[in-house]
């Protein structure tokens, strides 16, 4: 399901920005349902030569996939840090908890819209450690 989805939004002809948010609502649906190391395995090897094509940095991609996974990891109806947390803490009611999650669903969302607005903030430091990608 998520390589044919995957394959659909390569075949779309849009700008890379439009194509880049198609790519963050497929990332974070499939990270409601899905765990992140299957979102990842499933999607990244047909995700990434789309998204190298477009003229995205790998690394930028990188982290912004990142980022999606965990947005997944605390929102309903999979979350799996939510019912982690409800575990710990049995006597809190899982709609408390997910009330409690959600500023840091906001602040994920705005990391990508700034990791969008300024890529550099992603691809300095491995710039840096490793050079300019060739």
């Amino acid at each position: 399901m998520t390589q044919s989805i995957a394959q659909w939004i390569g075949t779309l002809e849009v700008s890379r920005w439009v194509l880049m948010l198609w790519i963050n609502l497929f990332l974070l649906i499939a990270g409601f349902f899905l765990p992140p190391v299957a979102v990842i395995l499933m999607a990244a090897p047909i995700l990434l030569p789309i998204v190298t094509q477009a003229g995205f940095d790998p690394y930028w991609f990188a982290v912004v996939l990142t980022i999606n996974m965990e947005i997944g990891l605390i929102t309903p109806p999979v979350g799996l840090n939510l019912y982690v947390i409800n575990g710990i803490a049995p006597d809190i009611k899982l709609k408390t908890i997910l009330l409690g999650s959600l500023p840091y669903v906001f602040c994920m969302v705005l990391a990508i819209v700034l990791l969008c607005l300024f890529p550099q903030l992603a691809i300095w430091l491995p710039e840096a450690l490793m050079g300019p990608a060739i």
